[in-house]
């Protein structure tokens, strides 16, 4: 079994169609970090495992979802709640890391619409993604936000951003310590309608994220 971290900051609206498409074998874990429109109550109605996370920030989220997976199983997904990503997808980055082909496996997104990545969203990705390969030697084009791992090598990083740094911050601790890196195509599509993009959606969002990684290049 899989588990599959869902950081969820009010995506009532998306869960429905997100935990309908995850597959089988997979187990899902909504990681609410304060939601005010009942997403943590729809999770659990629909049979997600729901904890919840005091402490606010994506990383926080996300990380402490992953604090939550079950230890035995060991390989644990991340993956956005807001429906952008589809969960039938995700053997495609647990695969290479089930076989030992790789230890961090990314969805490089691809959209299926256009407008469904935002330019200022796209263009700040690209911007990280040229620094993170002249840091750190790795090869990627997006900091995507569907990627699978090792639950037990993931901590063993000791990761300490808990805002949007947290995503950089995997993949540059992933590869001073060694971890085989790669990535794969996955669909991106529009958010599930009636939700709001708390990060990518506004110029002022995505400044916030790619300030928050910037510091984590610096």
């Amino acid at each position: 079994m899989v588990d599959v971290v869902l950081p969820c900051l009010d995506e009532a609206a998306a869960l429905p169609w997100v935990l309908s498409r995850i597959p089988s074998g997979y187990r899902p874990l909504v990681a609410d970090n304060g939601s005010t429109d009942g997403s943590a109550e729809v999770g659990r109605q629909l049979g997600a495992r729901v904890v919840h996370i005091g402490q606010r920030g994506f990383g926080a989220a996300a990380h402490g979802g992953v604090e939550a997976a079950d230890p035995a199983d060991d390989i644990v997904c991340l993956l956005d709640a807001d429906g952008s990503l589809d969960p039938a997808q995700l053997p495609r980055v647990v695969d290479p890391v089930r076989s030992g082909a790789a230890d961090l496996m990314l969805g490089r997104r691809r959209p299926t619409v256009r407008g469904a990545w935002p330019w200022h969203a796209r263009a700040g990705n690209a911007v990280l993604a040229w620094r993170l390969r002249r840091a750190a030697q790795v090869a990627v084009n997006d900091l995507g936000p569907m990627r699978a791992f090792r639950r037990s090598a993931l901590l063993a990083l000791d990761l300490r951003d808990r805002r949007f740094g947290y995503p950089l911050e995997m993949v540059v601790a992933a590869a001073r310590a060694g971890w085989r890196i790669d990535e794969v195509d996955v669909d991106y599509a529009p958010r599930a309608a009636g939700t709001r993009s708390k990060v990518t959606g506004t110029v002022r969002g995505t400044a916030r994220a790619v300030r928050d990684m910037a510091r984590v290049l610096a």
